[in-house]
This record gives structure tokens, C-alpha cells and sequence, in this order.
């Protein structure tokens, strides 16, 4: 399974998984998880198999993993530019996608590698991606902040802080459009931070898609600081959940990933089924910085840190249901981490064996004609006059 997972993405992997392991059911009582606005409280008692749990153990591992060697490769100028690093929050992620259906649109901002690994990239991809390479997840033309994966309806990677919010509602907007008038529909969910919560065009997105009654969710990510300002000196209203006004809300604990895909569950099913958008709130911590040019610690402690790592890890969480109701031992945990590492490592030496892409290819995926077809175009400008490639 391990290899599935970092060959052609960890969201496939996880459904194949069940074939290896014991299907051993236990119930576990989430605890205070949820807070509400207008909405149902769900139930804490989430029922979960050896079979779920390893593959989130494994798949967050594997996130958690290649966020670390992305610091690693960015401290040896391996990867330039602009670079935000998802651990801490992997439960948000792989709970959310336990929950979705592949039809499912999703949306997020630049902090977003682990989302691509989720929605059909590799690990080896998303390393050439990052070095700028041709083998990439975008060819290499869309770095850290831009995956995408329209196969897999994962529509970015967005740059711009909030930029992504109104995408997510128009995508709410086609698939309400496009699916016949009683039945189901997909949703669409838009992923932001706290830092872009209270942007003007986060209500506009949410009171256009609560006017239409569009199958949209509004998600911030509340990982405590926007950069590195804390929530509560930014925010008047950092009750996050409740900023929809009538619109109703949840809040999460987003470092347990049953309770986040136990919560989701009921959230798809509520917008799904034509009762309007929702605003979703993620309690989550991230371990780095906001981006790798920054410490982390010019704004909170590193006991702070320290303290989240020690008390609530979304992966030493799923680890220790694991010993603790005999799924797995100690030893076969470390077994799996060193396969992963691994596996990882290979990814890395794969990835950094690719190219940067060609000219040739910097004038492709510009234009389109009338039916979709690419149509390269005769130049492209480049920064440096000089440098400016015609075809």
C-alpha cells in the first residue's frame, strides 16, 4: 500500500487499503470536538477500523515526511521562492478528504502540498513541482502556491490571500447548475486562513452562494496566527464559525482526524442535499512558521510550540489509538515510519533526476481555441527583455 501511496497519490492509495489489514472495529468518544451555530451538534462516538486508521497513520506520515524534507531541500536552495509548510495540520487535510466524494470540488490557499498529495499528485511530483521541473505536478510552471489537478477536482493553489474564497463559490455554482433539479449534488469547498477570515470577499462569496443556495462551504483554517499575528489582536470576531451570520457553522477539533471526517460527513450531507452553504472552522496548529522565511518563534514560544506537539500531534494521536486498543505494536509503527522515510527519500532522488521544463514548453497552456485545444503562442516576455522566447 505504502508504495501506492507515494507513486500515485495518497488519496488512492487509502482506498485500496483495506485489502492488507484487519477490518477490527472500535469506538471512539472524540470528546469536546464540536461547537455549533445553527446547525446539529454531531454525535462524539465515531466507529473506525485498524484498516482506516493505519491508512491515516500512514498517509499523514507521509505528508508530514515531505513537508519536512521540502524544509530540508528550501535550506539548501534546492527549492526558491515562496514556500508554506502544512505540518501540524495534516489532520485537517485527510479528514476532509475521507469525508469528500471524489466529485467533490476543493479549493485552498498557497499552503498546499499535502491537499495536491490528497487529490491525485505523488510525492515524487510534488518535489519536481517544487524545484521548478518539467516531471511536476504543473510541469514546473506553477511552483509551491500553484498545484492543481483538474482530474481530480482539485482547483489550486492560490497566491493571493482570500483569491481562492470566490473561486470556491462559483465552483459551488456549476455544480448546482449542472446537476439535475432534486437530486444530490456535489459540493464545493473553498480552504483560507484566519488571517484572510475577515476580507470582504469572504461574505460576498458566502452571501451569493446563501442567495442561490449554492453547495458551498466557506473553511478557515485556524491555525492561530496570520503570519504572525495572533487571532484574537486581528480579529474581533474569532469565533470563526459563527461570522456567517444565519449561515450555520461548526467548529472542529482539526488535530483529530475522526472527529474532523466524522464532522465533514454531516456538513457534505447538509450542503449537499440543497440546505445552502455553511462556514466550517478547523482548530488546528501549524509547526513551522507562516512560510520558510519565517522563524516561528518571533511570536510565540517555542514551549508553545512544544506544548501542541506533546499534547495534541494529529499523528501521535492516531498512533497511540493504535497500541492502546492492540491494532498494532510499537515496533510495527516504527517499521511503517521507516518504510515511509524511505520511500520518501526515493522520491526525492527520482524527482531531482527530472529537468527544468524547455522553452519550448513556457508557451503551452497559455490560450485555448474555441474547443478547448492548446494553442502555443509565438512569445512570451520575460522579465529581461533579451531573454523573451519566441517561437
Amino acid at each position: 500500500m505504502l508504495s501506492r501511496v507515494l507513486q500515485t497519490g495518497a488519496r488512492r492509495a487509502s482506498q485500496v487499503s483495506a485489502r492488507h489489514f484487519s477490518s477490527q472495529e472500535i469506538t471512539v468518544d472524540v470528546g469536546a470536538a464540536y461547537t455549533t451555530h445553527h446547525f446539529d451538534d454531531p454525535s462524539t462516538e465515531v466507529t473506525t477500523t485498524k484498516d482506516e486508521l493505519i491508512d491515516y497513520f500512514k498517509t499523514m506520515y507521509t505528508m508530514r515526511r515531505m513537508e519536512i524534507t521540502c524544509d530540508t531541500e528550501y535550506k539548501a536552495r534546492n527549492i526558491r521562492g515562496f514556500c508554506h509548510l502544512y505540518d501540524g495540520q495534516e489532520a485537517v487535510a485527510m479528514g476532509i478528504q475521507a469525508a469528500l466524494k471524489p466529485e467533490d470540488a476543493w479549493i485552498t490557499s498557497y499552503r498546499c502540498h499535502c491537499v495536491a498529495l490528497l487529490r491525485g499528485s505523488s510525492v515524487e511530483q510534488v518535489f519536481a513541482e517544487l524545484f521548478g521541473y518539467a516531471s511536476g505536478s504543473t510541469k514546473g510552471k506553477g511552483g509551491s502556491m500553484h498545484f492543481y489537478n483538474k482530474k481530480h477536482n482539485f482547483f489550486g493553489g492560490d497566491g493571493i490571500v482570500g483569491a481562492q474564497v470566490p473561486k470556491g463559490a462559483g465552483l459551488a455554482f456549476a455544480a448546482k447548475y449542472k446537476t439535475p433539479e432534486g437530486e444530490k449534488m456535489p459540493i464545493a469547498i473553498a480552504c483560507y486562513g484566519d488571517g484572510a477570515a475577515n476580507q470582504g470577499q469572504i461574505w460576498e462569496a458566502a452571501n451569493m452562494a446563501s442567495l442561490w443556495g449554492l453547495p458551498y462551504v466557506s473553511v478557515i483554517e485556524n491555525n492561530h496566527y496570520g503570519m504572525g499575528t495572533a487571532t484574537n489582536r486581528s480579529s474581533s470576531n474569532d469565533d470563526y464559525y459563527t461570522m456567517g451570520n444565519h449561515i450555520p457553522g461548526i467548529r472542529m477539533n482539526g488535530m483529530n482526524v475522526l472527529a474532523v471526517k466524522h464532522g465533514w460527513e454531516k456538513v457534505r450531507e447538509f450542503c449537499s442535499s440543497g440546505n445552502g452553504p455553511m462556514y466550517v472552522e478547523m482548530d488546528t496548529y501549524r509547526y513551522h512558521g507562516h512560510s520558510m522565511s519565517d522563524p516561528g518563534t518571533t511570536y510565540r514560544t517555542r514551549d508553545e510550540v512544544g506544548a501542541v506537539r506533546e499534547t495534541r500531534d494529529p499523528i501521535d494521536y492516531v498512533k497511540k489509538l493504535l497500541v492502546d486498543h492492540s491494532l498494532c505494536t510499537p515496533e510495527e509503527l516504527k517499521a511503517m515510519e521507516k518504510e515511509i522515510r524511505g520511500g520518501v527519500a526515493d522520491s526525492l532522488a527520482k524527482a531531482k533526476a527530472g529537468a527544468p521544463l524547455g522553452p519550448e514548453l513556457l508557451v503551452r497552456d497559455v490560450f485555448s481555441d474555441d474547443n478547448g485545444n492548446d494553442v502555443p503562442q509565438p512569445y512570451v516576455r520575460m522579465p529581461q527583455y533579451v531573454n523573451s522566447i519566441r517561437n
